[in-house]
């Protein structure tokens, strides 16, 4: 096959890339179309069938090496536990009874707090948030 129609196909693929929604898949293919049309420049890819052998192999191993690196980058760090309380610790204000609602100070904060514990929390005493109310967090 003549090289610019694998460049062209190359192009076309970093095209379908930029314009469709995904995780960074078609991009390693249209890279291997590019890599098998210049290899045809200098006549290095051989016959067809090898141009398609090269163009297979190319494309699926860099895909499969360099993919999550790539994700890792444009990704940036994990926001996962950003919002969230759980593992964090407060500080009781006041006596909650099993069950009772009370406040608690958490990150500088006094919140409204549910006992969900199962034993009576004294006042100034750290306790570890555990859970979520059913309506979100407990406030």
């Amino acid at each position: 096959m003549d090289w610019w129609i694998w460049i062209l196909l190359g192009l076309v693929l970093l095209l379908a890339e930029l314009v469709t929604p995904g995780g960074f898949y078609i991009l390693f293919f249209g890279l291997g179309g590019i890599a098998v049309g210049l290899l045809s420049v200098f006549e290095a890819a051989g016959p067809i069938w090898f141009q398609i052998v090269l163009f297979s192999i190319i494309s699926v191993f860099s895909l499969w090496f360099f993919r999550e690196k790539l994700l890792e980058l444009t990704r940036g760090p994990s926001m996962d536990r950003v919002d969230t309380y759980i593992g964090e610790t407060a500080v009781i204000l006041e006596d909650i009874s099993i069950n009772g609602i009370g406040k608690a100070e958490m990150r500088g904060t006094p919140w409204n707090t549910r006992n969900v514990s199962g034993r009576p929390l004294t006042r100034g005493e750290p306790h570890e948030h555990r859970h979520h109310g059913a309506e979100g967090r407990d406030r």
